[in-house]
């Protein structure tokens, strides 16, 4: 109670640099959250094109849709697989012609073959997953040719891979550069009870009975800061949204580690402003 009541008074005496000190914080977290966003929807654009990676099997001619049906069934019981369509001559005929209005004309009845689309589930759509399902499949009755782009699959898995190293170098730079400046805004407070400060430890006092007010000040300030910085990147998404491109924003859960997170770091940023003063006295 008395570090809550040292904290509140130390707000009150200088309720400016409080505000300066929350304000600061709340952009350095914006820039941390707009980083954020940013990664979040690049995550869903791959987990998008990833959905789309399957593995089509075209069958022999003389292959019934009975035999067809037989196939998908044994198909649809590999653990990597989510979906198993089939997929006669005269659909992909209508397909082929919906795709490539231009060349429409040129397309025969039975220019393509029929063929089973196998969708893999998430998790299983690595480059040697793939492969070895079509590998699998080449060895199944009635199979002529199996394909999935591996060029395609391996440049995705490449990008995705890429972008997750870039995500979580930067995220860490951003981090870090957020507890420079909050523990810069938290050690202005510091400074501020100096003489208080050196008072309380000439009559005794521990360093955790000095730390614990400015180390609460830090939370409540983070806490502030993070919820200031949710409610910037929130009107920044609606203002892309309505003039740029559409967006995802982050779900509660995430929104409320951003907060928390805004806490921690004001933790951080109040720990090392604070025993950096006292290790100076």
């Amino acid at each position: 109670m008395l570090a809550i009541r040292e904290a509140w008074r130390s707000t009150r005496r200088s309720p400016l640099l409080s505000m300066l000190a929350i304000a600061t914080i709340a952009f350095s977290l914006f820039a941390f959250g707009m980083f954020g966003l940013v990664a979040l929807n690049i995550r869903d654009a791959l987990l998008q094109l990833e959905e789309r990676v399957e593995v089509r099997v075209f069958l022999h001619d003389d292959v019934s849709y009975a035999s067809a049906v037989e196939l998908m069934d044994r198909v649809k019981v590999m653990p990597e697989v989510a979906q198993v369509d089939y997929v006669s001559r005269e659909a992909a005929l209508a397909r082929a012609r919906a795709e490539l209005g231009e060349f429409r004309d040129v397309f025969e009845s039975d220019f393509l073959p029929t063929s089973v689309e196998v969708r893999l589930r998430d998790g299983f759509r690595d480059p040697a997953t793939v492969e070895r399902v079509a590998v699998q499949l080449e060895g199944e009755r009635g199979v002529e040719e199996v394909r999935y782009g591996e060029d395609w699959v391996e440049k995705l898995h490449e990008i995705r891979r890429l972008a997750t190293g870039i995500g979580i170098a930067l995220g860490a730079v951003f981090a870090l550069i957020s507890i420079i400046i909050i523990g810069a805004t938290i050690r202005m407070s510091v400074l501020a009870r100096a003489r208080e400060i050196g008072i309380m430890r000439l009559v005794g006092a521990t360093d955790w009975f000095v730390r614990r007010p400015f180390l609460l000040d830090g939370v409540v300030k983070g806490l502030l800061g993070g919820g200031l910085a949710l409610l910037l990147t929130w009107g920044a998404h609606k203002l892309v949204n309505e003039y740029v491109i559409q967006t995802v924003f982050f779900d509660w859960r995430t929104a409320a580690i951003g907060i928390a997170a805004g806490g921690l770091l004001g933790l951080i940023g109040s720990m090392l402003s604070v025993g950096r003063h006292l290790r100076a006295i």
